[in-house]
């Protein structure tokens, strides 16, 4: 691709991430076209944007060849030292059976070359699977300029109701003077008005002071007052003292899942950051090495089992956000899931 100027990419695409439905041929083109833009804007160098267009195509390609409702969700993922794009592909096809087969070059379930996640694995700086027979697979992958960072402790996803193009649902990760704190936010209703109060709750998040949980909530209170409001949970992961501190107010649902699958649920009071606050009370759950921390809004339903996706909970927070999302969302409202873990 050449060095000259880009177009500018849609409001939302650094960021907060974009998704794209891959159901035509067209759709794969479109997805690479849009991640070359965004690399080019974070100035990933040309070889590395090069490598990008590989993943992309063959991601995209496999979708629109080979799944059932395949999606392609893509976003900037940052450090302080550089940038990169971040992809997370999810579809409800037939799964696969042996992975490491399918990760062999030569490996085709429907006669193809069958090349493709070998070349997404070489040419990606870091990537992480799951996959379970007849219910689909989650793929992600990022691609850096440079040597990858560590793998992330705690993501989030968010999708917009079908047929708006922002979502009202929001996700923040933070570590502040050692804290590792996370933050799920709801605003009200939808469309640009919710993706408004979404958007500065992330906002006074970061910025909100190096404090527990409650003092953080209450902190978004304040930021939120001329918003029309919104649901919010902060959490906040000890893992010297082997808890997890819990603060939310409305219907952003948290739980604690044990590696066996058992889950133990965080407590959110009721009320609406920005105009109605009876009270803000902070709680601790044990939290143990193998356990996860799963935050939803209230357009995931808690429908899905964990026991039914062996060795899910010890994938990346984005496959397991990505997996929650695709099978709790619903299409009738915008949905956010965030994971995190010690």
């Amino acid at each position: 691709m050449s060095g000259g100027a880009v177009a500018s990419l849609p409001e939302g695409l650094l960021d907060g991430g974009v998704w794209f439905r891959m159901e035509e041929p067209g759709s794969a083109s479109g997805a690479r076209r849009a991640a070359e833009r965004l690399a080019a804007e974070l100035a990933v160098p040309e070889r590395r944007i090069a490598d990008l267009s590989i993943v992309v195509a063959e991601l995209a390609g496999n979708l629109v060849k080979h799944a059932e409702h395949g999606r392609l969700f893509m976003r900037a993922v940052r450090t302080d030292d550089q940038a990169g794009v971040e992809l997370v592909a999810v579809d409800t096809g037939p799964g696969m059976r042996d992975v490491a087969q399918a990760l062999g070059d030569g490996h085709s379930t429907v006669g193809t070359l069958g090349i493709g996640l070998g070349a997404i694995m070489r040419q990606a700086s870091w990537s992480d699977l799951h996959s379970v027979p007849d219910r689909g697979t989650v793929l992600a992958v990022q691609v850096w300029p440079g040597p990858p960072p560590t793998p992330a402790w705690a993501a989030g996803l968010v999708r917009p109701l079908t047929g708006e193009p922002v979502s009202g649902d929001g996700c923040a990760v933070r570590e502040a003077a050692g804290r590792r704190q996370v933050m799920v936010c709801d605003g009200l209703g939808h469309g640009p008005l919710a993706a408004r109060a979404a958007q500065e709750a992330a906002r006074g998040f970061a910025a909100a002071p190096a404090a527990p949980p409650s003092v953080v909530v209450e902190a978004l209170h304040r930021a939120l007052g001329h918003t029309r409001g919104a649901a919010v949970a902060v959490a906040e992961l000890d893992p010297a003292a082997g808890v997890v501190r819990y603060a939310g107010l409305g219907n952003v649902v948290g739980a604690v899942l044990a590696g066996g699958g058992a889950r133990r649920g965080m407590v959110s009071l009721p009320g609406i950051a920005g105009h109605q606050r009876r009270q803000i009370r902070e709680y601790e759950y044990a939290l143990g090495p193998a356990d996860v921390v799963v935050m939803h809004t209230d357009g995931v339903v808690d429908r899905w089992d964990p026991s039914d996706y062996p060795g899910l909970l010890t994938r990346s927070p984005q496959v397991i956000a990505a997996t929650v999302l695709r099978d709790g969302g619903t299409r009738r409202d915008d949905a956010g899931v965030l994971v995190a873990r010690l």
